[in-house]
């Protein structure tokens, strides 16, 4: 498990990172989303002891992060931006990394996913494409046999085919070889499908940190159509109501709380018609950031 405890990095002037503490459970694909410039990627450098937090600590199964090789060997930092060595190829590149996870790296694993991947060991990784290279970090952090691997942005210039075939690695070396993924993302869609876990940050903080079926459950979007406007004033007065939309006499309600209970003050309104909806991951981020004031639907106006 990686825990998280009160967490601050400050770049000069600007906070990165604001008292952020929450876990991430091993054994489970985690998903940390959050608005722009709120701070995962020096999250993920934290995580992996690249930066030091100016407060707070972070420990890997038990141990901390900072200075601490045992526990960084357990680590594999994918970062958005890629770099390799000038001139050098996947071969060498695995080599690199053969010394620097002496312990765990797997070059015969390394070369099976490159030949399926049917990328080239002996060419020179400065003539392959944005994705050829996202695929290349990818099939290192897996042959490094380490226990985390933390993505930034890992489906970024990979084509549908190849993220279905990362995300089927992912899931298999979790079973086969314990790891536990770790995937920063902005594409939300992407994410639902793979994560079980996810943490939600905004301006350097945490706004929540739960499993995605709970949070699923916690949260409904609510289409109806009532029958006077006193309606929906009861109901926003006995539910949660966290967002509203209306298009002609249809209303669409976010509303916080149980199923049950928000359907029972539902039809006791008597509707013309209602149908409750399960939220998409993007919809519960959108919920929750509008809440906290990030919202640019008057952009157009």
């Amino acid at each position: 498990m990686i825990e998280i405890r009160g967490v601050v990095k400050n770049y000069d002037e600007i906070r990165a990172l604001n008292e952020v503490s929450f876990d991430m459970p091993e054994g489970q694909v985690f998903g940390l989303v959050g608005t722009n410039g709120a701070g995962k990627s020096t999250l993920l450098r934290c995580i992996c002891g690249v930066c030091k937090p100016d407060k707070g600590e972070i420990f890997i199964d038990g141990e901390p992060v900072w200075e601490n090789p045992d526990v960084k060997e357990k680590v594999f930092f994918i970062s958005d931006d890629q770099y390799f060595f000038p001139g050098t190829t996947p071969n060498e590149m695995a080599s690199y990394y053969g010394t620097m996870y002496p312990k765990t790296f797997s070059k015969e694993r390394f070369d099976q996913l490159m030949d399926a991947l049917s990328l080239d060991r002996k060419r020179r990784v400065q003539t392959f494409s944005k994705g050829m290279k996202k695929q290349l970090s990818i099939m290192l952090g897996i042959a490094s046999g380490c226990k985390y691997v933390l993505c930034d942005e890992t489906f970024d210039g990979l084509d549908p085919v190849v993220r279905q075939a990362v995300k089927r690695l992912f899931i298999h070396d979790m079973d086969e070889a314990g790891i536990t993924p770790i995937i920063a993302s902005h594409n939300l869609r992407e994410l639902e499908d793979i994560c079980e876990y996810v943490g939600l940050l905004h301006k350097g903080g945490v706004i929540l940190s739960k499993d995605l079926g709970d949070m699923k459950l916690g949260i409904f979007k609510v289409q109806v159509v009532f029958r006077d406007a006193s309606s929906l004033d009861t109901v926003k007065n006995n539910c949660n109501v966290i967002a509203e939309d209306h298009r002609g006499s249809l209303t669409t309600l976010t509303i916080r709380g149980q199923r049950t209970e928000l359907e029972t003050i539902i039809t006791s309104q008597v509707p013309v018609f209602y149908e409750v909806l399960p939220l998409t991951l993007e919809e519960i981020f959108i919920s929750e950031t509008e809440v906290l004031g990030y919202d640019f639907a008057g952009i157009t106006k």
